[in-house]
């Protein structure tokens, strides 16, 4: 004979409560928020979280070859400026605190996506390989036209600064403009090419309205001249 389930046993001391039971309304829908403003953070939040992982992700299949070069660059630039835009609200910034507390909130291990944001661009913005410089005079006006585009680049980057342009929200976008317009033109590294790529990690780590120092900004200034005359040098 197969013997009875037994139940946990009841507390003796348990009495059901009548009046809170009469309360509950099976049919009314669960609040998960307050307000909507309550539900417009969570809801940021959950998209910082499935951009952090989106990236992740990303940076695995384009080492593994698993996807295109110009698919993964814009696919990486698209979550980045989505990350950046979320994490620039004021409300939303002071519950996200920072990309470390948020990883150890939510248990993420996500090292290839934190890379990833810390420098702030796709990794094919910021590799140079050591491939031969393309020929200005084999690609005709188009060459010669991203050329102008490149130079215009830096003159503009540089004009930013003598008008006192020091804020990052000034700033980082046109030094992004500027390695765009650069890697349009070479594949190949350049002198104090890496100068533009420390200080757009520099300025992608600070807050949207922190600003350069006078001292920073000088030697931001110099660093982008010498850059400048790097490129130059690849178009000889």
């Amino acid at each position: 004979m197969i013997p009875r389930q037994a139940y946990a046993p009841t507390p003796h001391s348990y009495v059901p409560n009548s009046t809170l039971s009469a309360t509950i309304n099976l049919d009314e829908e669960v609040k998960l928020y307050d307000s909507r403003a309550e539900r417009d953070l969570q809801q940021s939040l959950a998209e910082i979280f499935s951009i952090i992982v989106t990236i992740d992700e990303l940076e695995k299949a384009f080492l593994k070859d698993a996807i295109p070069e110009a698919d993964y660059t814009e696919t990486c630039e698209r979550s980045l400026k989505q990350y950046q835009s979320l994490v620039a609200d004021e409300t939303v910034a002071k519950a996200f605190v920072g990309l470390e507390e948020f990883k150890a909130q939510w248990d993420l291990e996500v090292p290839r996506a934190t890379e990833r944001i810390r420098v702030g661009m796709p990794s094919t913005a910021l590799t140079a390989s050591s491939g031969p410089a393309p020929n200005a005079s084999s690609g005709g006006n188009t060459s010669g036209t991203l050329i102008l585009e490149a130079t215009q680049e830096f003159i503009t980057f540089l004009d930013a600064l003598k008008l006192g342009m020091l804020a990052k929200y000034q700033l980082h976008p046109l030094l992004t403009d500027v390695i765009q317009a650069v890697n349009k033109v070479t594949d190949r590294d350049f002198e104090n090419r890496g100068k533009i790529v420390q200080w757009l990690i520099t300025l992608n780590g600070m807050k949207s309205t922190d600003e350069l120092s006078e001292e920073q900004s000088k030697e931001l200034e110099l660093n982008i001249n010498q850059a400048y005359q790097g490129f130059k040098s690849t178009l000889t």
